[in-house]
Formats: C-alpha cells, sequence, structure tokens
C-alpha cells in the first residue's frame, strides 16, 4: 500500500500525515478481506514528501519495500495499491519481477511516463471524474500505452469521484479490495476486467469500465 505525496517536498513526513491516513480504510478493508489467507498487508513509507523531479524518490522508496517485502516473503507474489503519487510509484515498481498486478487509484501519471517495463503485468486504473489532482485523460493515455507494451490493463471511471477518494468512499474500498484480492487469486476479477484483460495490445476497449457495487 503505498500513499500519496507532493510533486516537490524533501522533508520528511511527519506523523501528521494526511495522505498516510488517507489509505488506512483502505488497508483495513484489505486486512479484513483476507483475514484468514496467508497475505501480508504493509504500508509503504517515504523518506521525502516528494517524487522530486529526476530523483524519483517515492518510487525508489517503493522499489526498496518491494525488494524487502520479497526477501521476507521468500519471493511470494506481489500486488501493489497506490493512490496519486504512491500509484506512480507503484507503477515504476512494477518493474520488479515478484509483481503481478497492480492498482493505480487516482494515479498521476505525467507524460513520458515508462511502460516498457509493465509487459506481462496486470494493471487496474480507477479515476474519478471530478479529479482537479491527478489528470483522469492522463491516466487514460497511460493505461493505454501501458496495455500496448503488453500489460494486461482495465480502468475504472467513477462518475463525480475526486480526488481524496471521499466521495463514494464504499465503491473506492470495494473495487480496490475485489481487484486487489483478484489479482492475487484470493477471488475472481469482476467479468469485465476479466474481459479487458484478455483484449489484444493497443485495443482501447475495456479502458472506461464503469465502477459499481460489484466492482
Amino acid at each position: 500500500m503505498l500513499h500519496g505525496g507532493r510533486e516537490h517536498g524533501l522533508r520528511k513526513p511527519s506523523w501528521v500525515n494526511g495522505p498516510a491516513w488517507r489509505m488506512l480504510p483502505f488497508v483495513r478493508a484489505l486486512a479484513r478481506a483476507t483475514a484468514g489467507a496467508r497475505i501480508v498487508v504493509a504500508e509503504g513509507r517515504y523518506r521525502h514528501q516528494g517524487w522530486n523531479g529526476e530523483r524519483a524518490d517515492a518510487a525508489r522508496d517503493a522499489a526498496e519495500a518491494v525488494a524487502e517485502l520479497s526477501r521476507r516473503t521468500g519471493g511470494a507474489p506481489l500486488v501493489i495499491v497506490g493512490h496519486s503519487m504512491g500509484a506512480r510509484a507503484a507503477l515504476r515498481a512494477a518493474a520488479d519481477p515478484g509483481v503481478t498486478g497492480v492498482v493505480a487509484l487516482a494515479p498521476w501519471c505525467p507524460p513520458g511516463e515508462p511502460v516498457d517495463h509493465l509487459a506481462g503485468t496486470r494493471l487496474v486504473f480507477a479515476h474519478g471524474t471530478a479529479d482537479r489532482i491527478t489528470s483522469p485523460e492522463e491516466s487514460l493515455r497511460m493505461a493505454g500505452r501501458a496495455r500496448a507494451a503488453g500489460a494486461e490493463a482495465c480502468r475504472y471511471v467513477l462518475p463525480g469521484g475526486d480526488h481524496a477518494m471521499l466521495r463514494g468512499a464504499a465503491l473506492w474500498h470495494a473495487l480496490t479490495v475485489r481487484a486487489a484480492c483478484g489479482l492475487l487469486g484470493l477471488a475472481p476479477l469482476a467479468p469485465a476486467a476479466t474481459t479487458a484483460f484478455a483484449l489484444p495490445a493497443g485495443s482501447p476497449e475495456g479502458l472506461a469500465l464503469s465502477a459499481t457495487a460489484g466492482a
């Protein structure tokens, strides 16, 4: 689980960390859904508040966290759930061969983000139409580019959803849980996602799925 952050910021995040608190309901929802299964739900932390340009601090921290989790679990399959800057970091960290899927919530996807390393990875994007912090159009383009590079991708659209994921919070939580559990093989993926994953590279279909209670 990777929370969001800032475009720039070299300070260490304080304990009063809004982006991290925002992810707590998702952590709890996933913990409840996987109770009894041999699943570890881990929360990532950053050494700096921001991405910081070419430093890509959050991506480096995410990659180190993925490597450490892989070491601790003996190479168990890993799904990364990220929000905003955390989603950008998650998509970068998916270069690790142990990552089988990414759930990118309101992802920050600026033009030029690398996608070639995502070939063979399953990606679930979700973006609210009322997001004014990160661009739904840019995440749509990122999903399309990733699919063209060989990833299996689908993208959910949440009508009226905001960047903080407070509007329709229950739907955000349900979508995330079902996607993460499906990517881990603990439960079936939503039929629409399964169909989208099976589409050929370059196909625009399945990149504008409507999010519902059944996700």
